[in-house]
C-alpha cells in the first residue's frame, strides 16, 4: 500500500479563502477518484495561512478497472466527430458499435477490463481539483494568467515514496518543502510524511488546524484561570483566528481603563471586529475589564508584541471616544433631515424616504397590536439617525446599537431606545429576538419594507445567490412573530407598503409582489419548522393548506399535527380521512355543491353532516382565540360518526342522486380535514 503527500506552498492566504480551498480541493480529489474505483479510508487535510496539506493513507499502487460502455455521439453525424470520440477514449473502431437509446440511435465503446498505475491517475485528478477550484477572491501574478487566492510558490506532491511529475500552469512540480525563516528562503527534500510533519514542526508550523484551535482554548483557560477572567470567545473570530497563524502564542495585554466609560459595544468592535482580538470580562460579574487578549504567530519576546497591540488599540479607542462624545449630543430628530444624503437602493430612494414608510407602517401596527402608536412612530422615525453619525461611520456594525445610546443620553424613553437597537435583530441564528412591543413592531415593518421594496423591483433571491439577505430578513420576521405569538395578517400590512412606495414614486415593475412575499414566506417557514426537528410530511401538509397570512396560526397547527401524529389523536384523524378519501378516489363525482340534506335517508348521514358543520363553525373563530389541539381533537373525534356511517350507510346507492349527494357528504369531511392541513401528504394517507 502507498501513500500521497500533497502540499500546496503560497504566500499568506486569507482564512476564509484557505478554508474553503483546502476543503474544495480533497472533496473534488476524492470524488475524481472513487469514480475510477480507489478507495481509501485514512486521510489527513490541513492547512495553515501559507500551506495546505493532504494526506492519503493506505492507496493501492494499481487498480483494476471493470469493463465500461461509453456513450457517443449519435449515428449519422459528421465522420469526423465520431474518429474523435474514438481517438479521445484510445480505442479504436473494432471496438466501436450502435445502442437504440430513447432519443435515438448511438454509438458505443467498449472499453475492456484494464490495469492502472494509481500514480498517473493521482496526477490527473489533482490537475482537474486545483483547476476547479473557485475562489470568492483571487489575484493574478507576474506574466502568467494563473488565478489564485495569493500568489502560489510551490507545489510538492508524493506518491509511494516518489516524486510525482507534473506542470500546473508555470510550476513545475518541486522535490523540496520551502520554508521562510526571517525573510531567508530555504528548502528540505523529504520522502515521506512523516518526515514531512517532523520537519513542519522543527520550524515551529503546526500544520494541523484541530491542534492549533485547541492550543488556543487551553491558553484561554490558563488566562482566566490565573487572572479571574473569562476570555470572550466566539467561535466564529476563533476559526478566522486559528487560520491566521502557524504555531499560536496567546498574549495577555491590556489598555487604558479610562476608555471603560464609552460604551462596551465600541470596545468589543474595536477588539473583536477590526483587530481580532479576545475582550475579556470579570468572572465575578462578567463586566468588561481592560484586559484583551492576542492570538499572536510568535512568542512575545520582551513584550514588543504586547507593547505594540495596546498602542493600536488605544489608537483606535481614542478616535472612537471622540466621535463618541461628538456625536451623542447631535439630536436625532434634527439628523432624520440629513437622511435624504443616504441611498437606501436605487429605485427605492433614500433613508429618509424609508423612515417615513416605517413611520406609517409602525403607526397602523401599532393599532393592530393595541401598543402606544406615539411611541412607535417615534422609534420608527429615528431608527435610521444614527447612520448620520461619525461613529457608525467608522464602526458601521454598531449602526442601531449606537442609535440606543444616543436616544438614551438625549432623553428618550427606554423602550424608544432600545427599539432603535433591537429593530435589527434577529440577524443569525444565534441572535436575540426582538421581547419588546415597541422593539418588535419596528422590527416587523423594516422587515417587511426590505422585502416588499425589493420584490416590487425584482431584485429577488436567485436560488444560489442572495445579495441582499431577504432569506434572513423572512425569517428574523417569521422568528419575531411566532416568539412574541402575533397573529398578524401580513397580506394588509404588505399591501399598505406597497401603496407607500407608489405614493414615493417607486417605478413598480413586478406587480405580483403580494403574493410572491406571501410564497417566500411559506417557504422561509419550512426551513423554522425543520429547525423543530417537524416531520418532513407533516410540514408539507401544513404549508400545502395554508391559504393565508397568518404565519403564527400555521406554526402552531404544525406544532400540534406533529404532538399528536403518532399518539390516538393523530392516528383517528389520519385513519378518518383515508377511509373516505380512498372510497372518493374510486367514484367520480358528479357535482360538488355539497351534500342536499333533504336526500339523507338515515340518521347516521344527519349525525355525520352536523358534525363536520360543527367542526366548520370550530375553525371559522378568531385567531387568538383558537385553540389548536381541540381542533384536533374534533377531527378525530369524527371517526366514531364516520365508522356508523359506513356500517349503516351504503354509499354506492343504486339511486344516483342518493349516490352522489352521500358522496358530496364525504367530499365535505376530507375538506373540512384539510382546512387544518393538507392530510393527503401525511404518510398513511
Amino acid at each position: 500500500m502507498a501513500e500521497f503527500l500533497l502540499e500546496l506552498y503560497s504566500e499568506e492566504i486569507p482564512a476564509n479563502l484557505q478554508v474553503s480551498a483546502r476543503d474544495q480541493i480533497f472533496k473534488s480529489l476524492k470524488d475524481n477518484l472513487m469514480i475510477d474505483h480507489i478507495k481509501f479510508e485514512k486521510y489527513f487535510v490541513f492547512s495553515c495561512p501559507t500551506r495546505i496539506t493532504i494526506v492519503i493513507k493506505d492507496l493501492p499502487i494499481k487498480v483494476k478497472m471493470p469493463s465500461k460502455e461509453i456513450k457517443g455521439p449519435k449515428v449519422g453525424l459528421n465522420q469526423s466527430i465520431i474518429d474523435n470520440f474514438i481517438k479521445s477514449n484510445h480505442s479504436s473502431r473494432e471496438n466501436l458499435f450502435e445502442k437504440e437509446l430513447e432519443k435515438g440511435k448511438f454509438y458505443f465503446l467498449k472499453r475492456p477490463p484494464r490495469e492502472l498505475q494509481v500514480n498517473n491517475v493521482i496526477v490527473k485528478h489533482l490537475l482537474k481539483s486545483l483547476n476547479e477550484i473557485s475562489w470568492k477572491k483571487s489575484m493574478k501574478w507576474s506574466s502568467n494568467n494563473m488565478l489564485w487566492g495569493r500568489p502560489l510558490r510551490s507545489i510538492f506532491a508524493m506518491y509511494d515514496y516518489k516524486i510525482l511529475d507534473f506542470q500546473f500552469n508555470h510550476l513545475k512540480s518541486s522535490d523540496h518543502v520551502l520554508f521562510e525563516d526571517d525573510l531567508k528562503i530555504t528548502s528540505k527534500k523529504i520522502y515521506s510524511s512523516k518526515e514531512y510533519f517532523k520537519l513542519l514542526n522543527s520550524h515551529n508550523i503546526l500544520i494541523n488546524q484541530s491542534e492549533r484551535r485547541d492550543k488556543i482554548i487551553k491558553s484561554f483557560e490558563k488566562i482566566s484561570k490565573s487572572h479571574n477572567l473569562l476570555v470572550k470567545s466566539n467561535d466564529k473570530l476563533l476559526d478566522e483566528v486559528v487560520n491566521l497563524v502557524e504555531n499560536p502564542s496567546v498574549i495577555l495585554a491590556d489598555f487604558n481603563r479610562d476608555y471603560l466609560e464609552i460604551p462596551k459595544e465600541i470596545i468589543i468592535s474595536t477588539l473583536e471586529n477590526h483587530q481580532r482580538y479576545f475582550p475579556c470580562l470579570n468572572k465575578n460579574n462578567e463586566e468588561l475589564t481592560n484586559l484583551f487578549v492576542i492570538v499572536a504567530n510568535k512568542k512575545d519576546q520582551n513584550n514588543v508584541i504586547k507593547s505594540g497591540n495596546k498602542r493600536v488599540v488605544e489608537a483606535r479607542l481614542s478616535d472612537a471616544n471622540f466621535f463618541w462624545n461628538r456625536d451623542k449630543s447631535k439630536n436625532l430628530i434634527k439628523q432624520i433631515g440629513n437622511l435624504k444624503k443616504i441611498i437606501f437602493f436605487d429605485g427605492l430612494g433614500n433613508i429618509y424616504d424609508k423612515t417615513q414608510r416605517l413611520r406609517k407602517l409602525g403607526g397602523w401596527l401599532s393599532d393592530e397590536l393595541n401598543i402606544s402608536k406615539e411611541k412607535v412612530e417615534i422609534a420608527a422615525s429615528i431608527s435610521k439617525s444614527d447612520l448620520c453619525s461619525e461613529l457608525v461611520g467608522e464602526f458601521p456594525d454598531l449602526q442601531g446599537v449606537m442609535g440606543k445610546y444616543f436616544a438614551l443620553s438625549q432623553g428618550f424613553e427606554q423602550d424608544v431606545a432600545r427599539a432603535i437597537s433591537d429593530h435589527y435583530q434577529p440577524v443569525n441564528i444565534n441572535s436575540n429576538i426582538p421581547k419588546r412591543p415597541i422593539s418588535y413592531s419596528i422590527s416587523i415593518v423594516d422587515k417587511i419594507d426590505n422585502l416588499t421594496g425589493f420584490f416590487l423591483i425584482n431584485q429577488k433571491p436567485t436560488s444560489s445567490k442572495d445579495p441582499l439577505a431577504l432569506r434572513r430578513s423572512a425569517i428574523g420576521l417569521l422568528k419575531t412573530i411566532i416568539h412574541n405569538k402575533l397573529n398578524l395578517k401580513l397580506g394588509n400590512l404588505i399591501n399598505l407598503n406597497i401603496r407607500l412606495f407608489e405614493e414615493q414614486g417607486t417605478k413598480i415593475i413586478n406587480k405580483l409582489a403580494e403574493k410572491e412575499i406571501i410564497d417566500f414566506l411559506r417557504e422561509r417557514m419550512k426551513n423554522i419548522l425543520k429547525e423543530k426537528r417537524i416531520r418532513t410530511d407533516i410540514i408539507e401538509a401544513s404549508i400545502s393548506s395554508h391559504n393565508n397570512d397568518n404565519f403564527l396560526e400555521l406554526y402552531k397547527k404544525t406544532l400540534i399535527m406533529n404532538k399528536f401524529i403518532s399518539k390516538e389523536l393523530g392516528k383517528n384523524a389520519v385513519s378518518t380521512y383515508k377511509r373516505a378519501s380512498n372510497i372518493l378516489e374510486q367514484e367520480r363525482l358528479i357535482s360538488k355543491d355539497g351534500p342536499d340534506a333533504v336526500l339523507f335517508k338515515e340518521e347516521e348521514e344527519k349525525e355525520l353532516f352536523e358534525r363536520i358543520n360543527a367542526i366548520r363553525k370550530a375553525f371559522t373563530i378568531k385567531e387568538d382565540k383558537k385553540n389548536y389541539e381541540e381542533h384536533l381533537k374534533l377531527l378525530s373525534d369524527t371517526k366514531l360518526s364516520t365508522d356508523k356511517f359506513f356500517e349503516k350507510v351504503k354509499v354506492n346507492d343504486d339511486n344516483n342522486d342518493i349516490k352522489n349527494n352521500r358522496l358530496e357528504l364525504l367530499q365535505i369531511l376530507c375538506s373540512t380535514f384539510n382546512t387544518f392541513v393538507d392530510f393527503s401528504k401525511l404518510e398513511g394517507s
